[in-house]
């Protein structure tokens, strides 16, 4: 079995770019990371995406000339893009490729004018309870509970647009403060604007091969993946903490980690500020309850005890959802290289992504992929 790395990364801007189609995204991406592992070619693609059309990633690659090699296309929810980096990387390991591509991309903006239309076939779907609303249940429950205050939810967007302003890939970023963000309009109470992740155009990718001492390449230490089991009154936890704390007992294992607080920052899937508490108490960066602390304490700010999202997150970078997990795998890259110019968390040598795929279906999240990846 190989030792793996990831040799090149990039990505496209992220925003709304609907004069922009999904061949420009995936180009700007893809040309990147080819650039940085300096190699012209790739033994097999795997392409994370969503909502793209059929044969979109033949498409997209056949503009850019990659043809005649397997290419295979996942869906996973939000984890699309980081379930394409799993089956690459295992690809890999194993000795089936050489090297391999890992792509995700999409655009949102000429998909949906809102919020992402809840699929009818599920319970939650057809009583028409969208991911804003969902995610907005799970923060009315901190909130009852004690475990969070409304002021320690801004406090998060906050943090992630002051990072985002060192990231000139991001669609958003500003200086905010925590009273700014809570008179924002209001989405899904009590989650307003500025607590949801906005609608994005994008795409991500990286390459990967067999880790080679003294290069460049960022070694992948552990990586799980799981699906989420029926939710329901047996946990005590809100949607989605139980599948990432399962999900990351895998990855921590793989990897060797004795514990959350061996890495040295995180990018985490916070679609909306409660997402990114529930995360990280779900990851064990912080002690349960302690999320909301954390961030208004600025534990979770770059210059903090646990950096987490200096890219901006989602909430700031952009969510076009088959390119979020590698363009999170892409920012941890660049920390661990040294190469994050404004937003570099120094010394860092162990990085974590944790990516959660939506979707209500009676389950616990579609997926969680983690990986925690490795300096040169």
């Amino acid at each position: 079995m190989n030792a793996v790395a990831v040799h090149g990364v990039g990505t496209s801007h992220f925003g709304r770019q609907p004069g922009r189609d999904l061949i420009a995204l995936a180009e700007d991406a893809v040309r990147e990371a080819f650039a940085d592992a300096a190699v012209t070619g790739v033994d097999a693609v795997w392409v994370g995406t969503v909502f793209g059309p059929a044969g979109v990633a033949q498409r997209v690659l056949r503009a850019l000339g990659v043809t005649g090699i397997p290419v295979i296309t996942v869906e996973n929810a939000c984890a699309s893009g980081t379930t394409a980096f799993l089956e690459a990387h295992e690809a890999v390991r194993t000795g089936r490729y050489g090297r391999v591509l890992a792509l995700g991309l999409e655009q949102m903006s000429t998909a949906f004018a809102g919020a992402i239309t809840p699929e009818p076939t599920d319970p939650e779907g057809r009583s028409g309870l969208a991911l804003p609303a969902l995610y907005a249940m799970a923060a009315a429950r901190y909130l009852h509970l004690g475990a969070v205050t409304p002021e320690q939810l801004a406090a998060v967007s906050v943090k992630n647009h002051a990072h985002a302003l060192h990231n000139p890939r991001a669609q958003y970023s500003g200086r905010y403060t925590v009273d700014e963000v809570l008179a924002s309009r209001m989405i899904a109470d009590p989650l307003t604007v500025l607590q949801c992740c906005p609608t994005s155009d994008g795409a991500a990718a990286a390459v990967l091969a067999p880790a080679e001492r003294g290069s460049r390449g960022v070694g992948v230490r552990g990586i799980a993946l799981r699906t989420g089991a029926p939710w329901n009154h047996r946990s005590p936890h809100v949607w989605g903490h139980d599948v990432v704390r399962d999900t990351a007992a895998d990855a921590y294992a793989a990897a060797g980690l004795a514990a959350a607080g061996d890495v040295d920052l995180a990018e985490v899937h916070d679609a909306f500020t409660i997402g990114e508490i529930v995360t990280t108490e779900a990851l064990g960066l912080v002690p349960p309850g302690d999320g909301g602390k954390a961030a208004a304490a600025g534990v979770t700010a770059l210059g903090g005890a646990h950096p987490v999202n200096p890219s901006g997150g989602l909430l700031s970078r952009g969510h076009p959802l088959g390119a979020t997990g590698l363009a999170q795998v892409a920012e941890v890259v660049w920390q661990l290289r040294g190469e994050a110019g404004g937003r570099q968390v120094e010394g860092a040598r162990l990085g974590l992504v944790e990516t959660m795929g939506g979707g209500v279906s009676v389950l616990d999240g579609n997926a969680c992929v983690v990986a925690v990846l490795e300096a040169p």
